[in-house]
């Protein structure tokens, strides 16, 4: 999984037993969804992935398997 740290901050303390850690950080994670049928009755099947290279390689599976002619939407398009 993609994990980013953002910052960090301590207590300035080295004891063992007084030091004190906190960590900021962000997660990223790839989700594929794919519907079959329109947003009112289609059946949606979703997939997580740790990277987009992973996400790619099952959209592509998903495309491929259809067999149809399918092109790439505007990602400010949405689908009805």
């Amino acid at each position: 999984m993609g994990r980013e740290l953002v910052t960090r901050w301590w207590n300035s303390s080295c004891g063992r037993l007084t030091r004190r850690d906190v960590w900021l950080a962000r997660e990223v994670r790839w989700q594929v969804v794919a519907r079959a049928g329109d947003s009112e009755t289609g059946n949606v099947l979703r997939w997580e992935f740790d990277t987009e290279d992973e996400a790619r390689q099952m959209v592509k599976r998903l495309v491929q398997a259809d067999g149809g002619q399918w092109r790439e939407m505007d990602t400010d398009t949405r689908p009805d």
